[in-house]
């Protein structure tokens, strides 16, 4: 009988792990903390079809999160040689949990209980939706050898860093316009969250796929370009279908397409589809700095979590004022 190991973080699994585990650790949040009852008179000026989407699209994103928090993250983790690795991977399933939360939580705060019972009804039935998050989950419940873990995490770095892009699309863009503010800083404390996520695992697939043979590079490199081809297709008939009525699908695919490069150079290749420019708004909706909260009441996207306290002490007093 082998006996079990206990983590030991005093012996690094490797020379990044920690610094991911620091990360994640000062950017935690939780959704109590953002002031969502501000939004309420932004609300109210949208018009019935604008609250529709935004309902809509954050349906769809709890779908997604709810997916990697209780499938992705733990079917990978179980695959995952290292303690430390194990523990930074448990951590950001929880924070996906967190994420899943916080979008029930903006329902709460803005709608009735049949228009939010309406939404997760129909992200049940939406057919594009209901694609995506089944085609990634089949990679994440087939882990059998190196390929398929490869093939896991590939998927799980296009689910955080390209697939949750076309839902982050229209808060952002209400944000960058000054709408809806607190609601986009949720948006935006996810976001921060996803793309180490998407960086982290995607470190992990680049590994895996280091040990693979050439021609077995060369055939999962294959299979993930028909993935990426197969969700793209799907994910512009979910954008069409979205915000055609509002003339932004142009405007969300050019995003989507950005993202889809991010992932792919997260897992150390090439990007995919030419550069173009994205809707400036949206980038102006992404903000590093806290846009309304002070330091003593509630948490903005700027707070970082203090990890390294020193004591005070008299000499901390004692102030030089011919200096």
């Amino acid at each position: 009988m082998c006996a079990l190991k206990a983590v030991n973080w005093n012996r690094p699994d490797d020379d990044f792990t920690i610094t991911f585990w620091n990360q994640n650790i000062m950017q935690f949040w939780t959704d109590e903390e953002i002031p969502l009852s501000d939004d309420k008179m932004d609300w109210m000026n949208l018009s019935p079809q604008e609250r529709d989407l935004y309902m809509k699209v954050l349906g769809g994103l709890t779908l997604l999160d709810t997916v990697q928090g209780g499938v992705g993250m733990p079917r990978i983790l179980e695959h995952v040689d290292g303690l430390q690795r194990k523990a930074v991977l448990g951590f950001m399933a929880m924070m996906e949990q967190i994420h899943a939360k916080s979008y029930s939580s903006i329902f709460t705060t803005l709608a009735s209980t049949e228009e939010i019972d309406g939404v997760f009804r129909w992200v049940e039935a939406n057919p594009y939706l209901q694609t995506k998050a089944d085609t990634i989950v089949q990679y994440y419940n087939n882990i059998d050898s190196q390929r398929s873990l490869f093939l896991a995490m590939a998927a799980s770095v296009l689910l955080e860093s390209y697939l949750f892009y076309s839902g982050f699309f229209y808060p952002l863009y209400l944000a960058g316009q000054g709408k809806m503010t607190s609601s986009g800083e949720v948006i935006d404390l996810i976001l921060r969250d996803e793309s180490i996520h998407g960086l982290y695992v995607g470190v992990l697939a680049q590994e895996v796929y280091a040990k693979l043979d050439e021609s077995e590079q060369k055939e999962v490199y294959e299979v993930l370009y028909g993935l990426l081809m197969h969700l793209h297709q799907n994910e512009e008939n979910y954008t069409d279908q979205l915000y055609s009525a509002i003339g932004l699908a142009g405007e969300v695919k050019k995003f989507v397409r950005y993202n889809a490069n991010k992932a792919f150079m997260n897992m150390g290749f090439a990007p995919v589809f030419p550069e173009e420019d994205v809707n400036p708004i949206v980038f102006n909706g992404i903000s590093t700095k806290t846009k309304q909260h002070d330091f003593f009441s509630k948490k903005g996207n700027g707070y970082v979590r203090t990890i390294h306290v020193e004591a005070m002490t008299d000499d901390d007093f004692v102030f030089d004022f011919d200096k």
